[in-house]
């Protein structure tokens, strides 16, 4: 189990950011390796610069972009990470993307133990939001997706329904009991270099739909993949039979 202590928010207003990653910012870094039945693009570490304003932001990239819109696992997709994930896409634009992994919780740490070790009154907390495993990137960072009822100077604004924050303010907000009415605390994230999202998706590796705030934010884990088939009016297991063609 990763420890606490690991775990990256910025601690300021103005100082809200995401944490540099390796290596530098202006190229993509190299893909993780992952095992895989059959070639297939491996999903990498989005080019992610030390500001959020530096993530591909929304509506950069114009139409045939996916931000703001949720992934669906394919039944053909089996890696531990995103098998039946749902995935949550928080900038899609020609250099790449990003998104939060929805329908992975984690029991340990509860939210209290993360708000001790980092320090943040009152414990207990007013309130408390959940935690998930957002990806397999960078998985000791924290970012807390929410609804854009509530927003920080660090905050990068989705669409007009939802934002990402990495900044300690929105935890602190939460809890003294405000903060934005939604939100679930992700460690990690999940990562495509340019052209990779659309390639995985042309193998029918994914599905795409409009996003619903009531399934991104519900704790219907074990459920979310099935609904958000239902979005498409897809039945899960004729779904299954069409993907063993593959």
């Amino acid at each position: 189990m990763r420890r606490l202590a690991h775990v990256t928010l910025a601690p300021g207003r103005h100082r809200a950011k995401i944490a540099p990653m390796t290596p530098p910012a202006d190229k993509p870094p190299a893909p993780p390796r992952r095992p895989a039945r059959r070639p297939r693009p491996a999903v990498a570490a989005a080019p992610a610069p030390a500001a959020p304003a530096a993530v591909p932001q929304p509506g950069a990239g114009g139409p045939g972009f996916l931000t703001g819109q949720m992934l669906i696992a394919m039944p053909g997709l089996t890696s531990p990470p995103f098998a039946q994930s749902v995935i949550y896409l928080c900038a899609h634009t020609a250099e790449g993307a990003m998104g939060i992994v929805l329908n992975r919780p984690l029991a340990s740490p509860s939210f209290d133990d993360l708000l001790r070790q980092l320090d943040i009154a009152p414990t207990p907390p007013a309130r408390r939001i959940r935690l998930c495993s957002g990806g397999p990137v960078d998985n000791a960072r924290g970012f807390v997706l929410h609804t854009a009822d509530w927003t920080g100077d660090g905050s990068l604004r989705v669409d007009d329904g939802v934002a990402l924050t990495a900044s300690l303010d929105v935890l602190k907000a939460i809890a003294g009991g405000g903060g934005p009415k939604e939100g679930l605390l992700a460690l990690g994230y999940a990562g495509w270099g340019a052209g990779q999202l659309e390639a995985e998706i042309g193998q029918n590796s994914w599905l795409s739909v409009a996003a619903d705030l009531g399934l991104v934010f519900d704790a219907g884990h074990d459920s979310k993949w099935r609904r958000a088939l239902g979005l498409l009016k897809i039945d899960p297991l004729l779904l299954s039979s069409v993907a063993g063609r593959a």
